[in-house]
């Protein structure tokens, strides 16, 4: 366990967000302060952490070091953090103590010395920060650690800096740098400081996004919920945040509408040929893959128009004029694709706050990386981009699976991939049939799909369609679901320890089964 012993000359609110924190596991063992009345000693006293105070009298300077020594000498510590201690220590106090860290509040060089967001904003900077760094014998000169920044805003003061910079940066850089050093990964040399693991990388060890408002949104998901866009100004390639909404007078976009029309974005770039999607509360109501942009589409909406009234189209290519006329047949609220035909404009402009987003050629994607804010953080994972080949499909019942229902694997993994899990999902040819989504139970999955192939679909059935999953069968249960609407072939990741019975229920109703060996689970 790293042991701390704290150099706090006011309230030591570093040290104390330490000693909550506790990074790594360190502990704060004492607190000194040359001043009597800090109230950094109050609120270590009040966390059980003992303290020490050696007031800064007439004597020199080696002699108050001294003092201070044997006030440290009583307690055991591996690392010393000042906080605001506002004494320059010498090299023989230096080098009688291990590493003796401090944090300052700017990007270092920058803005030296106890006045530095007035220098900040003397200077008319636009970012500033914090540094934590080792101490030297020279102010604010030391090895540097780590850095964190934060943005200056228009009418920012001191104290506005001061606040953003405490609780933005400080308290994040210094428990990291404690935090590298309970783990040894530190390294700290006369040539400076080097730090295992922090390096660059897919996932390196810290990350800093700075993205730029966009537009204020009239609203988030719901009314009451204030919401803004932000986009990031270093992304060229097609997306709804930066396409040009080319009917300019219907309304902008709402929370949801951003939302949602990315969705649908992302999951008709899964495909080659003419493919159209139609995408309510960010799952497909529908997806279909035609010879034609409009067949696509008018195969998609069949799937589920009910559901698909007030939701997004998304088309891999042109807009035609056809396909706007079946689009604005039903109420819409955004349409997504990579330019428009002058006779689409025309059809689709007529519709009152029809929004109309050109997000450019699709091209391929750059942004190998997928995220989520959680409360306190971020999770960050690689984009789902794997689909399955022919090649990749294990066969495991005595069936094998024709041609065709091949060909519908293959489509049925790529829509399944953009349906909330639990998901499962019925198609024939490349169009899908009926989809069940956001479902706990596996067999409930199959059922609602079942019930959307046969209550909503129209001209369509689950009689001889193919089941995707997302996730592999627990129980034959959700095979005996499906038999009963007439499904003829499973596409599954397999991997169950009932997989023998799942598969057997399948041989039991002459269903082939194809292993895909990876799921595709999408929980947001």
């Amino acid at each position: 366990m790293l042991r701390i012993a704290g150099l706090a000359g006011n309230r030591g609110r570093n040290l104390m967000h330490i000693a909550d924190l506790a990074p790594g596991g360190a502990e704060v063992s004492v607190v000194l302060s040359d001043h009597e009345s800090a109230p950094a000693l109050a609120a270590a006293a009040d966390r059980g952490i003992p303290t020490e105070v050696v007031e800064r009298g007439d004597d020199a300077r080696a002699d108050h070091e001294a003092r201070v020594r044997d006030h440290l000498d009583d307690y055991e510590f591996d690392l010393v953090c000042m906080d605001g201690y506002m004494r320059v220590l010498s090299a023989e106090l230096l080098d009688a103590l291990p590493t003796v860290l401090n944090v300052h509040p700017s990007l270092l060089p920058a803005f030296r010395g106890d006045d530095a967001h007035q220098q900040a904003l003397d200077a008319g900077v636009r970012t500033t920060g914090c540094t934590v760094h080792v101490a030297s014998e020279e102010l604010d000169a030391g090895p540097i650690v780590t850095q964190e920044a934060v943005p200056v805003y228009e009418g920012d003061d001191v104290d506005d800096l001061k606040r953003r910079v405490l609780h933005e940066a400080e308290f994040k850089a210094y428990p990291r740098t404690v935090r590298w050093f309970a783990e040894d990964r530190v390294d700290v040399t006369d040539d400076g400081v080097t730090v295992d693991g922090d390096e660059a990388g897919q996932f390196p060890a810290r990350r800093v996004v700075a993205d730029d408002r966009s537009r204020g949104l009239r609203y988030g998901e719901n009314p009451h919920q204030d919401a803004a866009l932000y986009a990031d100004a270093g992304d060229d390639g097609a997306s709804v945040v930066h396409a040009d909404q080319l009917n300019e007078g219907a309304k902008a976009l709402s929370y949801n509408n951003y939302n949602d029309a990315d969705a649908a974005l992302d999951l008709i770039r899964e495909f080659d040929d003419p493919a159209a999607a139609v995408i309510k509360h960010t799952n497909p109501a529908g997806c279909a893959v035609a010879d034609s942009l409009s067949a696509a589409y008018d195969d998609a909406l069949a799937t589920d128009a009910m559901s698909a009234f007030g939701g997004i189209v998304a088309l891999n290519r042109p807009c035609d004029a056809a396909t706007a006329e079946s689009i604005v047949e039903s109420f819409k609220e955004v349409v997504v694709a990579p330019g428009y035909t002058d006779g689409a404009l025309d059809v689709l402009t007529g519709k009152e706050n029809l929004r109309v987003l050109d997000v450019g050629e699709l091209g391929n994607r750059d942004d190998a990386l997928a995220e989520k804010p959680l409360t306190g953080g971020r999770l960050v994972q690689e984009r789902d981009d794997w689909a399955p080949t022919r090649s990749d499909l294990e066969v495991v019942t005595d069936r094998d699976p024709t041609d065709e229902e091949i060909e519908t694997m293959l489509f049925a993994w790529r829509t399944l991939k953009h349906v909330k899990s639990n998901g499962v999902l019925f198609a024939t040819g490349t169009e899908t049939v009926g989809i069940g989504m956001g479902q706990v139970s596996r067999v409930d999955a199959v059922r609602l799909a079942a019930m959307k192939a046969e209550e909503h679909a129209e001209g369509k059935s689950a009689e001889g369609a193919v089941m995707a999953s997302d996730a592999f069968f627990p129980f034959p249960d959700g095979v005996e679901e499906a038999a009963k609407s007439g499904i003829s072939a499973v596409i599954q990741p397999g991997g169950s320890v009932n997989d023998e019975d799942v598969i057997a229920a399948a041989d039991d109703h002459d269903m082939a089964m194809a292993f895909t060996g990876k799921r595709c689970f999408r929980h947001d």
